[in-house]
């Protein structure tokens, strides 16, 4: 046995697991799985802190911003088990991620644990042998600077969303937050809405035709050319118009329908001739290899993976050892990483395909610092996918290709060839005139000249072609094609020189629209943030999950769609906390954020600066904040945060939720969603729900008019009741359409002054009005369709079906909140179809009885989704289930539900395993204390002094 034992600390038990054989028996490896402790809830603070400066944010504003952290409770148990390891190690490493995340997690374990034993901080960005041997003899000291910068950030956030967010509650709606990138973020979302909802579309024609010529062997080829000019003039294409649907300049030339038609009769019979042969070199580069920004990107593009997704498998490749650290700004490759993308192009593709020089890629990021090296393959020689396909399936297989692929392919040669544009002339044989209504009117008389291009690109060495070709989003003037991977096609021309004659046929004229700005999606969404400086691009894939989670953002295919409730909050923030997000302001912060990183910025100053504003002084340096240097960071600076909630004056909430759609009728965001309210064409007062289905940029006046005639919340009377004489009326309410009878209100009594000198007489009580019978509309119908007759059958339940002659009980079919059933006293079953409760029969309704009654949503046992192996902790089978909640992992003890971007399909066995080992260390759940002041224990004050941080970590 050795006489020295090592604990070594990582993030999460995958890492664990796969560094542990790396180290030997010497070491023992354990996982904090991931923070241990945080700022808590103001709630959540010991009783004789609630009362002083820690009570509004678990932070000390008043003295240098100093944060309150406690240990989470689910990590209590981890705490004392770290405690316990430490106490048999003769070191401690620390080997949490190297970014700012990760070193603030080793500082809180340094806090927490406080050990008595030499420290080592251990950083690598790969897991593989080399790699961590490498790290454990080039150990180093904590990075204090790196702790102070996400300390800063974590309690920005919390100044931020703390006084921001109780505004939107009172304003908006409750449950609602603000924050310092996703408040932004959802702003780029609105503010891209309402550009399309602005946008005027307008229509413009033009005109192609399939030609064929061509020498020697591309005698007789046909290809496609499309009209470019008239007379000299450039023909209008989607370019050539603004937003508001007008021409940008008068010198093109506008083709309506009528002009159109009339230029295809008159180029029928023409003779077309080349009058122009361009030819220039094609050169094309290949793509840097990944950030976590582009890889997250080309994954939306080429995978259709979400960014959280994207991310959640890329963990899990990096913890396993196949690729190196996902969080980086960096295009940088280590001079082994270039040696083995460079050998394994010449050993797959060919020496030819590998320039002479290793190829480097500057950074684009100005603040690129947070790992060393891109997104990559791990090891000092890359495994290509198929050798990794027996280990690797599903998203991480897809994911590791895409990787390698882009890493290899940074490292080759340039793709050539070249590309040409051939210029085609006609004379017209007849006159060419616009229509009457033609905005920019076109009279061309016979003889005038129309030229057509076509071009085309012709690759004569593939180069990084052949390993990889990067995708790209879909641009505004163009049919998509391409948006979601690879490039157009490459068109073939024939061999033309100017002069030659050319063959025309099929001339066709197509009319077309302009095109509103493109929707974000996650990968433009990703590329506008990072373009902006805004945040963190590790921290995206978390920033869109947030939006989508509260509503701010809906997801329409690939499209960011923003809910009206994001218009709200987008509106009240721009109005009065304009620079918070302003995207400047937003990117000088980050900026900021970088500085104290670096050591040139004190984050007590720049925090003071924020928080109070311009003039206020530093409590530690009593310097006066506006003397910091840096960059000025807006209004926000010059009032402080504090300043902004405190000024803001009456918001007027009914303003700031209302739209005005046009044609008298105002869109308002209420407490359970928007809705429209406007004036009938008798002067009634009409309101209807927006339905889901209809984005913002789509409610025209004309489409809200529609929603308000066919939806609107008011009665729609159907009739009377033959029996009772009663209107029926359908309405639209809070849990969806329903119908009611209209009882009218009973006449009050008749009252008589008393007589003089008589005591007055009690008034007599009127008599109760009767409740309505009421009755929700089955999922088969709809307010539109619905009949007096199906009204009457609904009012008619809940519908006797027979008496049990067993206990005596009345059964009863109904419908219910989770649809038909049958009730028998307080024992309900349910029914398979909404027919069944006006058609089923005494003797059906006994049968159903008669069957054991299974809680809802219960089946029969089913068999096992997957078989992933054995966990190495409990030494069980794990498998995977289809539970009430969805499917989830089980060792037979424990079990864990599946993450939303996790697939049954695609989960590997170590995904699993990590699952279960999160879910032993948070525990078995909870049960509520009891409130009986009986049994209730009093909870004992905290007698120890608020957890202040380490001394100061300057130099």
């Amino acid at each position: 046995m050795s006489t020295s034992q090592k604990l070594v600390i990582v993030e999460s038990p995958t890492k664990a697991r796969t560094i542990a054989p790396f180290l030997g028996s010497d070491y023992e490896v354990e996982a904090s799985v991931g923070h241990i402790r945080d700022l808590p809830q103001p709630s959540e603070l010991p009783a004789e802190m609630k009362k002083g400066p820690y009570k509004k944010f678990a932070v000390d504003v008043e003295n240098g911003f100093d944060p309150y952290y406690v240990v989470d409770a689910g990590k209590k148990k981890k705490v004392a088990e770290l405690k316990r390891l430490l106490k048999d190690a003769d070191e401690l490493y620390l080997a949490t991620d190297e970014d700012r995340e990760g070193e603030a997690i080793a500082w809180h374990l340094l806090e927490v644990l406080k050990p008595k034993v030499p420290v080592k901080r251990m950083v690598f960005h790969e897991i593989t042998r080399e790699a961590i041997q490498r790290a454990l003899t080039n150990t180093r000291e904590l990075d204090t600077r790196l702790v102070d910068a996400q300390e800063t950030r974590r309690i920005l956030d919390r100044l931020y969303g703390y006084e921001v967010s109780p505004v939107l509650w009172r304003k908006v709606g409750p449950g609602l937050s603000a924050g310092r990138v996703q408040s932004v973020a959802t702003r780029l979302v609105v503010e891209r809405e309402r550009e399309r909802m602005a946008f005027r579309s307008a229509t413009y024609w033009d005109v192609t035709g399939t030609f064929t010529g061509g020498r020697g062997e591309t005698e007789g080829t046909a290809f496609t050319a499309r009209l470019a000019s008239l007379d000299g003039r450039r023909v209008a294409t989607g370019r050539d118009f603004d937003d508001a649907g007008q021409l940008k300049s008068r010198e093109v030339a506008h083709l309506d329908a009528t002009a159109a038609e009339a230029l295809v009769g008159a180029l029928t019979e023409a003779s077309f001739a080349v009058v122009g042969v361009d030819t220039k070199p094609y050169t094309r580069r290949p793509a840097a290899p990944f950030t976590t920004s582009t890889l997250q990107q080309e994954a939306s593009r080429k995978l259709r993976m979400n960014s959280r997704a994207t991310m959640r498998t890329a963990q899990s490749l990096y913890e396993n050892g196949y690729i190196t650290y996902m969080r980086t700004d960096s295009t940088t490759l280590s001079a082994e990483a270039i040696s083995a993308a460079r050998r394994q192009a010449a050993d797959l593709y060919g020496p030819e395909y590998v320039p002479e020089k290793p190829r480097v890629y500057a950074n684009k990021s100005k603040n690129a610092q947070e790992a060393h090296e891109a997104i990559r393959p791990a090891g000092d020689s890359f495994r290509t996918p198929a050798q990794v396909a027996g280990a690797l399936s599903g998203d991480e297989f897809k994911l590791y290709e895409l990787i390698w692929k882009r890493t290899v392919a940074s490292q080759m040669a340039d793709a050539k060839g070249s590309t040409a544009s051939i210029r085609l002339g006609a004379s017209t044989t007849a006159q060419v005139t616009s229509g009457e209504a033609a905005a920019l009117p076109l009279d061309l008389a016979p003889g005038a000249t129309a030229e057509f291009t076509a071009s085309g690109t012709v690759i004569t060495f593939r180069g990084f072609l052949a390993a990889y070709e990067e995708g790209r989003d879909a641009g505004r003037y163009e049919d998509g094609a391409g948006a979601a991977g690879s490039s157009k096609g490459e068109a073939r021309l024939p061999d033309l020189e100017k002069g030659d004659d050319v063959a025309s046929s099929d001339l066709t004229a197509a009319g077309h629209e302009t095109s509103p700005p493109p929707r974000y999606t996650e990968a433009s969404l990703t590329a506008a943030l990072e373009e902006r400086g805004i945040g963190r691009p590790s921290t995206y894939a978390a920033t869109i999950s947030v939006i989508v989670d509260r509503g701010y953002v809906l997801r329409r295919g690939q499209a960011l769609v923003p809910s009206w409730l994001a218009f709200s909050v987008v509106r009240l923030l721009e109005e009065h906390f304009g620079s918070l997000v302003d995207y400047d302001f937003t990117a000088a912060m980050e900026s900021d954020l970088d500085r104290i990183a670096a050591g040139t910025q004190d984050r007590v100053e720049w925090l003071t600066r924020f928080y109070y504003g311009d003039g206020a002084r530093s409590q530690e340096t009593g310097m006066a904040v506006a003397e910091v240097t840096g960059e000025d960071l807006g209004r926000v600076e010059k009032a402080g945060l504090s300043r902004l909630v405190e000024n803001l004056g009456d918001i007027d909430a009914r303003a700031i939720n209302s739209i005005d759609v046009g044609d008298g009728i105002t869109l308002r965001v209420g407490r359970y969603g928007p809705y429209l309210e406007g004036a009938g064409s008798d002067g009634s007062a009409l309101r209807a729900s927006v339905p889901d289905d209809v984005a913002p940029d789509e409610l025209t006046p004309a489409k809200a008019r529609e929603i308000l005639e066919t939806r609107s919340d008011g009665d729609i009377e159907l009739g009377e009741d033959p029996e009772t004489g009663r209107q029926i009326v359908a309405k639209n309410g809070r849990y969806g359409p329903y119908v009611t009878e209209v009882i009218p209100d009973p006449p009050a009594a008749a009252e008589t002054a008393p007589a003089e000198g008589e005591k007055p007489k009690a008034r007599k009580k009127a008599p109760a009005k009767p409740k309505p019978r009421t009755s929700s509309l089955f999922a088969s119908m709809s307010l539109e369709t619905l009949t007096l007759e199906q009204a009457l059958r609904l009012l008619t339940l809940p519908r006797v079906v027979g008496t049990d002659p067993e206990s005596g009980e009345e059964i009863t079919a109904q419908n219910g909140r989770y649809g038909p059933y049958l009730k028998k006293g307080t024992d309900s079953r349910s029914l398979e179809t909404e027919d069944q409760i006006f058609d089923i029969t005494l003797e059906q309704a006994l049968a159903i009885y008669s069957q054991p009654k299974q809680r809802r949503g219960q089946r029969a046992a089913a068999a096992p989704l997957r078989e992933l192996g054995t966990d190495p902790v409990s030494e069980k089978p794990v498998v995977v289930k289809d539970g009430r909640f969805g499917p989830y992992v089980t060792d037979g003890t424990t079990n864990a539900t599946l993450r939303k971007d996790d697939s049954v399909e695609a989960i590997t066995p170590e995904r699993g395993f990590e699952l279960l080992a999160e879910k032993r260390a948070k525990g078995p759940a909870k049960r509520p204390a009891s409130r009986s002041r009986s049994t209730a224990a009093k909870k004992t004050p905290a007698k120890k002094a608020p957890a202040k941080k380490a001394a100061p970590k300057k130099s």
